[in-house]
């Protein structure tokens, strides 16, 4: 049979990274991710699979970040019983994130529940709990950069550095094809590192190709070179500032990576005395355990070695307990705090920002990428105020974004990258982005010189037929959703805007009476929307 290609996550959005190959020989994935964003598109990880785990023969994880890991335990607890290849560097990351992920999902849905019985609602199950994540961890199976790996029947594979975070790969595969002299050989980007990123070498990979999936977060920017005194100047000023308004500096960010690229520089401010010594908590179990996993890796890490014991700065503070999280959110001023999750969605990030964003002395710095229909994407969009756990909150701390701490090559980067992998035979699939930066990246790849039939641009749930010599062909499938509400905020978003905006309405209404009216005047449009149904 000619090999498919099903693009089941990480099409026209940036999560859920999900490849489902199939071929004579058997079934396997390239990753198992979460989805993140909306409440639409995050309700994809409650349904079934759009396929059969049972079938799944193995898993090749690029790395470790939730998005592209993240639904492993489901896939064991769905019947899955094959091998997960990943590197050392993703394995030992895992062996934390997971059953994380477990817990988090755990406490959440006991807090939805609580509301959900008060209100008369059903209950609702986690994804996966603890206890599942851990089970799943028996599956990986860590392999090296550069050896070949017989994965499956017909199927090997090679793992090559992405640069973007510890143990991240692109990963190489060839399939036997039957009646082709040759295997069909296929390039899964993965997310590709920046040049110069900390602790990680410029992306690598190999060339000759039939097929390129490549991820394409920021296909659409090319941001200006910092080096990394540059990057810590612009962290200087940030941190200078936010503690001259006279608040605490919250940090969202994620645990695997960001965290110990800005715990590393701040050790060098501190170091030279560029900022005063501030209290710095990380508050993260997760990130703590990340940075276990750094150390114990530091031998194949750069930039390790400028500042003795960089995370050990006696003004660093890894809070491990909920109590020690309260007794720090309790502190008004002068304080730095990193917590996960970075895109706000999950962690005690929220409940830092529950307490403080109404603070006008306030500051909070994102210095990740956020998804649309994500707390941390409606605060950067200015937003009066936002729920937490069911709350409204004034939004009244300043807002800040920096950009240099980005783990993704911009579109220099990635064409730069790609040029390397040259010559392409079959076709290029872009992925891992949203629309506007998928189209950008594609008439940039154009301009290449690559043909346009195969340049292509799958939908969520999209199947094509991988031909040898190309160009792709797409196949029927069913879609779970439609590619419109796939990579934007949902009405779900659009329904706490419009409460919160009624809210804010009334409250600057002069009376009573006009309260009463504006709610009359509401009243009547949804009247009239009933009676034209």
């Amino acid at each position: 049979m000619t090999p498919r290609l099903s693009f089941f996550g990480a099409a026209g959005t940036v999560t859920g990274s999900c490849f489902h190959v199939e071929h004579s020989g058997g079934r396997f994935l390239v990753d198992c991710g979460m989805f993140q964003g909306s409440k639409t598109l995050r309700e994809l990880n409650y349904g079934p699979f759009p396929f059969d785990p049972t079938a799944v023969d193995f898993v090749l994880l690029t790395h470790a970040h939730i998005d592209h890991s993240g639904l492993v335990p489901k896939l064991v607890k769905a019947g899955f019983r094959g091998p997960v290849f990943t590197t050392s560097g993703t394995r030992d990351l895992l062996t934390f994130m997971l059953p994380d992920s477990g817990y988090i999902q755990e406490t959440d849905v006991e807090r939805l529940n609580r509301r959900n019985r008060q209100r008369g609602r059903d209950t609702v199950t986690p994804i996966y709990t603890r206890a599942d994540a851990e089970a799943s961890l028996q599956r990986l199976r860590a392999v090296e950069y550069e050896d070949w790996i017989v994965c499956g029947p017909k199927v090997r594979a090679r793992y090559w550095n992405a640069g973007h975070i510890l143990g991240s790969a692109s990963i190489e595969i060839e399939i036997e094809v039957r009646k082709e002299r040759r295997p069909l050989r296929l390039l899964f980007s993965g997310d590709l590192g920046p040049d110069h990123k900390l602790f990680h070498p410029v992306p690598t990979g190999p060339a000759e190709l039939d097929y390129v999936i490549l991820e394409g977060t920021y296909g659409d920017r090319d941001r200006p070179a910092v080096s990394p005194a540059g990057r810590r100047e612009m962290l200087r000023q940030e941190v200078l500032t936010a503690l001259e308004r006279g608040g605490n500096l919250l940090v969202p960010a994620f645990a695997i990576e960001r965290t110990q690229e800005l715990l590393l520089d701040l050790a060098h401010l501190f170091a030279s005395g560029a900022i005063p010594a501030a209290h710095v908590f990380i508050d993260s179990p997760l990130a703590i355990r990340a940075t276990e996993v750094f150390a114990a890796h530091a031998h194949s890490l750069e930039d390790v070695t400028a500042v003795p014991a960089p995370f050990k700065m006696p003004n660093f503070h890894f809070l491990e307990t909920v109590e020690q999280s309260m007794a720090a959110g309790r502190i008004e001023s002068g304080a730095i705090i990193l917590a996960a999750s970075g895109m706000c969605e999950a962690g005690r990030i929220r409940h830092h920002l529950k307490q403080h964003l109404w603070r006008s002395n306030t500051t909070v710095l994102f210095v990740g990428y956020q998804a649309p229909g994500t707390l941390g994407q409606v605060l950067i969009g200015g937003a009066k105020s936002v729920r937490i756990h069911g709350e409204e909150v004034t939004v009244r701390a300043a807002i800040r974004s920096l950009d240099v701490y980005s783990g993704h090559a911009d579109r220099a980067e990635l064409l730069a990258w790609m040029r390397e992998r040259l010559p392409i035979r079959s076709g290029v699939f872009l992925v891992h982005g949203e629309g506007d930066s998928l189209r950008s990246l594609r008439s940039a790849l154009l301009a290449e010189r690559l043909p346009p039939d195969r340049v292509l641009i799958p939908q969520l749930d999209e199947t094509f037929l991988l031909v040898a010599g190309g160009p792709p062909r797409e196949a029927e499938g069913p879609r779970r959703l439609p590619q419109r509400v796939v990579d934007r905020p949902d009405w779900h978003n659009a329904y706490a805007a419009l409460v919160l905006d009624l809210q804010h309405a009334l409250q600057e209404r002069r009376s009573d009476r006009d309260r009463e009216l504006l709610i009359a005047r509401l009243r009547q449009v949804l009247q009239d929307h009933r009676e034209s149904v």
